[in-house]
Parts: structure tokens; sequence; C-alpha cells
């Protein structure tokens, strides 16, 4: 009995995917639920299993775009597993006759010497005969030679000059599409701030073995900045807006997005009601969102919703950016390096670990009150945490 396995719909809205690459061969024995295939959709790259154990031939070419409920491959579920789990043997083909090689072109005192018109084009384009290879007889350069010449564009050097042209997944095209969709449609504002880091490293340091003992996560930067995120959040609501056609969409929930690199670029994973979650909360599931992720194990569901971004360039090594919107969200928070910068305290200059801070939103539905003001809330908040993240009772929030 021969299967036909056909393409799983990923996710609402989604109704096309593209082969990313197979994870078998033609003719191989797969078992059931093992991957045998990487699909890339407009929102994430996923896995596609097997749906039971047989001899598997392909119907799709990598990259090929398939719609949603097409077969992309048939699986021989009568066929015995071979001894060793070998696959079938392809027929063997007659081995091709080598071609005769091409002598090589003789060289004369034509080779290499430009024709009385060659000569000339060449002179306009301020090149010598030596920079350009004759097709002519015995090497002759021809004036069609010298008209396909292109002047070289300084010295080459002795390295490498190769080109490669890779075709762009669906998942980096959508991002493409959508990345130049909110720079066109949106009015799209950067405000900036800085945050003295300073009393996050002192908690940090003070708590962060006993906090990782007792939870079994890190207390990292995430959960101070998305739970200063959610107070924000709830001060300056048009930033936890959105707008659909004429009308503006308020929520009264915070659903925060974290960008988060994984194997085929950019992700952002939700984290559902961040309101509702404590220090030991948002770190672990920061943690599970990003281990999905890196792991290429986030599901569609999970990317999908956020009224608000945070995206962390600081751990490339970035200090400053202008952070891109997440559509349709309004805002998006982006953190950058922390860095020891000389800053003023009671008339005196002491050092202090600084991190720039970036807030990108939309001038059409958040005003520039609204925006500085948020990022002013959000900095109050990072730089008074025990007071403003954790009503001044440090062992509590921290669950110790």
């Amino acid at each position: 009995m021969v299967l036909e396995m056909k393409v799983p719909s990923p996710g609402e809205s989604i109704t096309e995917v593209e082969i990313a690459t197979w994870l078998v061969e033609d003719g191989d024995y797969v078992e059931k639920d093992q991957p045998i295939a990487e699909v890339d959709s407009d929102k994430a790259t996923l896995e596609l299993p097997a749906e039971e154990s047989g001899i598997i031939t392909l119907k799709a070419e990598e990259g090929d775009a398939v719609a949603v409920g097409a077969v992309v491959c048939h699986i021989d579920m009568s066929a015995a597993k071979p001894e060793g789990g070998e696959k079938k043997e392809a027929p063997k083909t007659e081995e091709k006759k080598e071609a005769p090689k091409a002598e090589p072109a003789k060289e004369t005192y034509a080779t290499g010497t430009a024709s009385p018109a060659a000569k000339k084009v060449l002179a306009e384009k301020g090149m010598s005969a030596s920079d350009v290879k004759g097709t002519g007889k015995d090497g002759r350069i021809t004036k069609d030679d010298a008209v396909n010449a292109v002047p070289s564009m300084g010295t080459p050097g002795n390295g490498s000059r190769g080109v490669e042209r890779t075709k762009l997944s669906m998942l980096r095209r959508k991002v493409a599409e959508r990345l130049v969709s909110v720079k066109n449609e949106t009015a799209m504002l950067t405000t900036f701030n800085e945050v003295n880091m300073q009393p996050i490293f002192d908690l940090r340091n003070e708590y962060k073995e006993e906090f990782k003992a007792k939870h079994g996560v890190g207390l990292g930067f995430m959960s101070f900045f998305t739970l200063a995120c959610v107070r924000a959040l709830q001060m300056y609501p048009a930033v936890n807006s959105m707008i659909d056609g004429k009308e503006m969409v308020s929520y009264d929930f915070q659903d925060i997005s974290i960008a988060v690199s994984g194997p085929k670029g950019l992700m952002v994973p939700v984290i559902r009601n961040a309101e509702n979650l404590s220090f030991r909360g948002v770190e672990s599931e920061v943690k599970r969102l990003a281990i999905r992720a890196r792991e290429g194990q986030i599901t569609v569901d999970e990317m999908t919703g956020g009224t608000f971004t945070i995206t962390n360039g600081g751990v490339f090594g970035s200090m400053l950016s202008t952070p891109i919107i997440n559509p349709p969200q309004s805002a998006i928070l982006g953190m950058h390096n922390i860095v020891n910068r000389p800053v003023a305290e009671n008339g005196e200059v002491v050092i202090r670990p600084i991190m720039y801070v970036a807030l990108s939103y939309d001038h059409r539905i958040i005003d520039g009150k609204e925006s500085v003001g948020f990022l002013v809330a959000v900095k109050e908040a990072l730089e008074n945490p025990a007071e403003l993240l954790m009503d001044n009772n440090i062992k509590k929030a921290l669950e110790m």
C-alpha cells in the first residue's frame, strides 16, 4: 500500500510552503515520525515527519513552492526494511565515455594583438591589449572582444573573487517584505535614552546563585526588561495598541514578543500574559522559547500575536540601533551592549555600566509625549528595580 503524504497546514492563514531541505533521499527507507524534510512557511521553518514507515519516493524538489494539502512524497508501506537500513540500489547506468579534450589554441605573433578597429575601441576605454583575452584566430583581439571588454575597477589582488548566488528562503523573503512594508506604511520614529545598569548588576551579583539553585534558571536581564516594559505599557496604553484600518485596537494584557536568533534567522516567540509572571516565570519562559527556537521546534502559534517586542542586539555587540517595528505592533524596544562609561553622580564623575536603549514607534498612533514617557518609565524601573519592580521586597519578588 502506498501512502500519499500531503503538506499539513502549519498554521492559520498559511496556504503555501517551500521545500527548504530534504533530509532523506529518493528510495530511502524511513521510519514513522522520522523527520524527512524541512519546510519554510512565511512565518517559520518546520520539520515534516514521516506519517508511516516504508520506502520513500520524493515528488517535489528542494526550493519548490508547494500548496498546503499537495502531495510531496509517496511512502510504500508494503516495502520491507532493507538489511542494515540501507536504501534500495538505484539501477546502474553505463559509464559515460570521456569527451575528447580540445587541443589548446596555438600561440603565434597574432596572439594578444588587437586589430586596428579593436585598438581604437580599447583606446577610447583607456584599456590596453593586455587587459583583454582575444577570441579571434590564434588569440587575436577582435573588435567584438574590445567592445565587450570591461575596464578593471582597480588592480585585482591575488585572493579569490568568486561569486555565489543562493535562493532566499520563503521565511527570509517574507521577513524582507514585512520590513519594507513597515518602512513604507508606518510613520516610524525612534527615541533614545541610556540606563545605568549598576542597580541590576548589584541585585544579580547578590542573588543570582541562590536564584539559579532554587529555580533552575539564571537571573538574566530579560526578566528586568520584560517587567519594566509591562509596567510602562500599563502606564502608556497607546504603546500597547495597534491600528486596524480606521480603528485603534488596545489590549488590557501584555504579550511580549522576544527576538531570538535561530538556525534559520531571527524568530520572535511570544511570552503570553507577561503581566502575570514573576521574575522566575519570565526567565523560565524565555529559556523555554529560546531553546525551542534554536532547536527548530518552535511552532507558528508560539510566534503569532504579541502586543510589544523586545530585541537585544547587545548580545552581538551592538552599541546603538534603530529597531524596526514588528507589524502589526506599534512599538519595539531595542537593548544594546553594556559599556563602562563615565557619568556624573552627585557632582562627581564615576564609572558605571551604561546601556543605550531605543524605542521605535509608529507616530500615527503614538505621540512623542507617550513614546518619550514610556522610555523614561522603562529607564526609571531599571534604575530602581527594588522599588518599582519588586515593591521593596526583593526576596519575595525573587521567590526566595
